[in-house]
């Protein structure tokens, strides 16, 4: 994103524009992006199979997406969420909208920020417009490209210390955001006022004018040292689970007045080193999930504490850093250290035995998440700068011919994305079908590949 005409936002940025990927300049591309050989023969590249030789870059293949675009705000952001906005479900007409909350990682604690996000004239790549471009002659093809150019405004408010996790939620009228910092606390947010700043000009002046340091409606300093797990439970609204580098996990109950909690000071203790991530049951509102570097995955019950109820011990080889839940079915996914994908099925949990594992990632993962509206459907992203899409419903015998340096690869296995650096977190926007977000070290990519 150029913030008018420069390379990153600023706080005093009331809106910038989205860089559309250049076409040929990118290493993002699908899995089956084909190179030539020596003799000029074409082959399949494949992430993490072969290293690209010197002077040699990927470029992107643009009909291997229907939707792409890319920005950056400044300092990296370790972590974001999805906002749910009021403009419907299964939106798929151009053009798209999102709102995204974030947290900076700075150089300098003073740096960092909490950021309210909203992206919005969102087109798909020349593809998906081909037809609608042919049939439009009214208008130059300079105006259409200033028309079509992907806006965003920008909300951010002043924290001490670098943002380990953001989760939002909604509770009523409020849209809440829970924040793991550096400085080992937790805090709770009232995101009105960026909300409103970024949907019009003129709360956005009064907010940037106002450039107060961002105040909690709570925070809790019980845990001793920092963190990364925490999730808003799906059930109960207002309910939190957090976890630290200690190894302790507490949950927090909403008081009356939706400003305040009560925090059991006994913690959930089974895990030996510290908690990495955390997720509420779909289904179950008093049960959840945790990972930890102890190497184990375990599932707790908030009316039995403070050991779990179920537990694979030896889930992965190395740290487990990442865990998602299934919301149709009894399906939960990990990734760890060891660079390998598990999916666990709940009912045979007890067995410490996966039902599936995939190892096509060449490093540690560090975000996994299943589609929200296809349950056989995952993402994943790893320390080897490559996203991943699998689709657990394809078998062996559902795939045909396949090119050479394809035959190796599972056939579950959609769609491998590229073109960051230090990729950190991933998710699926829950009301655009198959838009997926990820932010790295190189910034945010908004994009849906034609696999999903």
């Amino acid at each position: 994103m150029a913030a008018r005409g420069e390379g990153t936002c600023s706080p005093e940025d009331e809106g910038v524009e989205m860089d559309e990927m250049e076409e040929g300049g990118s290493e993002a591309g699908d899995m089956e992006e084909e190179e030539k050989g020596e003799g000029g023969e074409s082959r399949v590249y494949v992430p993490g199979l072969q290293p690209l030789e010197p002077g040699e870059e990927l470029e992107m293949e643009r009909s291997a997406y229907r939707l792409y675009h890319q920005c950056q705000t400044g300092a990296p952001c370790l972590s974001f969420d999805v906002l749910r906005d009021g403009d419907g479900e299964g939106r798929e007409t151009f053009p798209l909208s999102m709102l995204l909350c974030a947290g900076t990682q700075a150089d300098t604690a003073l740096s960092n920020r909490l950021i309210v996000m909203r992206m919005h004239n969102l087109y798909g790549t020349e593809k998906d417009n081909e037809e609608e471009e042919q049939n439009s002659d009214s208008e130059s093809d300079e105006d259409e490209d200033v028309e079509k150019k992907p806006q965003m405004e920008l909300a951010m408010m002043p924290h001490y210390g670098g943002i380990n996790r953001v989760k939002v939620t909604k509770r009523g009228e409020q849209s809440l955001a829970a924040v793991w910092s550096e400085k080992g606390q937790v805090e709770i947010f009232d995101l009105r006022p960026q909300l409103e700043a970024v949907h019009s000009s003129k709360a956005m002046a009064a907010f940037i004018k106002q450039n107060k340091e961002a105040t909690p409606l709570f925070s809790f300093s019980g845990h001793m040292t920092e963190g990364f797990a925490i999730d808003w439970s799906p059930k109960v609204p207002g309910r939190l689970a957090s976890g630290d580098c200690k190894k302790n996990i507490h949950v927090w109950e909403p008081r009356e007045g939706g400003v305040s909690w009560q925090i059991d000071q006994r913690p959930f203790s089974s895990h030996t080193k510290s908690v990495e991530d955390l997720q509420w049951s779909p289904t179950e509102a008093t049960v959840f999930a945790s990972c930890s570097v102890d190497q184990s995955v375990r599932i707790w019950d908030i009316r039995a504490p403070p050991n779990s109820m179920l537990s694979a011990n030896e889930a992965h080889s190395a740290d487990v850093n990442v865990i998602s839940w299934n919301r149709t079915e009894p399906f939960l996914l990990s990734g760890g250290d060891d660079g390998l994908l598990k999916v666990w099925d709940l009912r045979q949990f007890q067995s410490g035995r996966a039902v599936a594992s995939f190892k096509q990632h060449g490093a540690p993962i560090t975000s996994v998440e299943w589609n929200p509206v296809d349950s056989s459907v995952f993402a994943a992203a790893g320390a080897d700068d490559v996203v991943s899409q699998w689709d657990l419903s394809v078998e062996s015998c559902d795939v045909g011919e396949r090119a050479d340096g394809l035959k190796e690869l599972p056939p579950q296995l959609l769609f491998l994305h590229q073109g960051q650096k230090e990729v950190k977190e991933l998710h699926w926007h829950p009301q655009l079908p198959g838009i997926l977000i990820s932010t790295a070290l190189s910034g945010f990519n908004v994009f849906r590949t034609i696999s999903v």
